[in-house]
Order: C-alpha cells, then sequence, then structure tokens
C-alpha cells in the first residue's frame, strides 16, 4: 500500500470547505461531513472501551467493529461507495445473541454507569446512536448503502449488550435505574 498522508496540513480547508474521497468539497458542516465525522467519534470512543481490561476475545471482536467502522466513514466519504453489507450485519447479530445468550433478562432500566470500561461502552453506545441518526439524516436527501444504517443500528444494540457484560465482569453488577417516587 503506498503512503496516504504525506503531508497533514494541506491548508484547503482553511475556507470553510473540505474535500470528499470523490474529490468534490463540501461545507464543513454539512451533513455528510457530520454523518462520518460521528462515526470517527464513535471509533474513537470504542479505543477508550479497548484500553480497559477486557473479557477474554472481546477486544478482538471490538478490533474488528473498528476495522468496519473505519471501512463505513471512507464509505460516506465516498458519495456512492459501498463497503458495509449484510455479512457485517449478521457478523453483529452473531455477536449480539453469544453475549445475550449469557445475560439474565432485563426487567429494569440500567444507568450507562459502572466501571470505567462499561462506563466508556455506555458513551460508545450514545455516540452510535448519534451516528444512526445522522446517516439516517443524510439519507434523507441522499442516496445511501442501506446497510449503513442497519449496520449502526445493530451497533448500539450490541454495545449495549457488551456493557452489561463489561458490569458483570469488572464489578459484578448493574447500575439499575430507581424512578422517582410520587
Amino acid at each position: 500500500m503506498g503512503h496516504r498522508l504525506s503531508k497533514i496540513y494541506t491548508r484547503t480547508g482553511d475556507s470553510g470547505t473540505t474535500g470528499l474521497g470523490d474529490g468534490s468539497r463540501v461545507e464543513k458542516d454539512h451533513i455528510r461531513i457530520e454523518a462520518f465525522g460521528t462515526v470517527d467519534e464513535l471509533n474513537s470512543a470504542i479505543g477508550l472501551v479497548r484500553a480497559e481490561d477486557l473479557p477474554e476475545g472481546m477486544d478482538a471482536r471490538l478490533n474488528d467493529i473498528q476495522h468496519r467502522l473505519f471501512d463505513l466513514g471512507g464509505e460516506l466519504s465516498v458519495p456512492g461507495h459501498t463497503l458495509i453489507g449484510q455479512g457485517d450485519i449478521d457478523a453483529l447479530e452473531q455477536q449480539l445473541d453469544a453475549y445475550n445468550a449469557e445475560l439474565p433478562m432485563l426487567k429494569e432500566f440500567i444507568l450507562p454507569a459502572g466501571g470505567r470500561a462499561t462506563a466508556h461502552c455506555h458513551l460508545a453506545r450514545t455516540i452510535c446512536r448519534r451516528a444512526e441518526r445522522r446517516v439516517y439524516t443524510l439519507s434523507k436527501g441522499e442516496k445511501l448503502n442501506s446497510a449503513s444504517i442497519a449496520y449502526l443500528n445493530r451497533l448500539s444494540d450490541l454495545l449495549f449488550v457488551i456493557a452489561r457484560v463489561l458490569a458483570r465482569f469488572e464489578n459484578g453488577e448493574e447500575v439499575l435505574w430507581e424512578p422517582k417516587r410520587r
């Protein structure tokens, strides 16, 4: 593979526009930039989860997800490009089913709290939901790969279940919501 970045600053964005992967330029606050920027933020949040002590095999799964998120960012940065497919969604569903099978049924809402890995995972989950909203908004005005939205939807579910697994791994319990009594 050749060099992708030989010069970090180009000065081409100083006027408030940024380049897409197809060479076109859009304003920095364009919904497409917001969409793949939020996917990038999600990828960074998953990196925070990976920096913690994790159950065996989880780091490798999260590593794979980070690579797919980079693919998704690439897909979103090149209008008309497709990298995410049904196989990627199926892989998330298989992981989701495997992790969820070991968990007790959820009877109460849980707070996004617990140990560090758990809290980071909940943060990643909420960023994933925002990324899904941004990609959906983009899809209302531009033709997109429908698998992209489904992938983010399934990933947020998986991150929720992983946070439940991590709560048990870190300290053995989840923090349940206690509704205000009237």
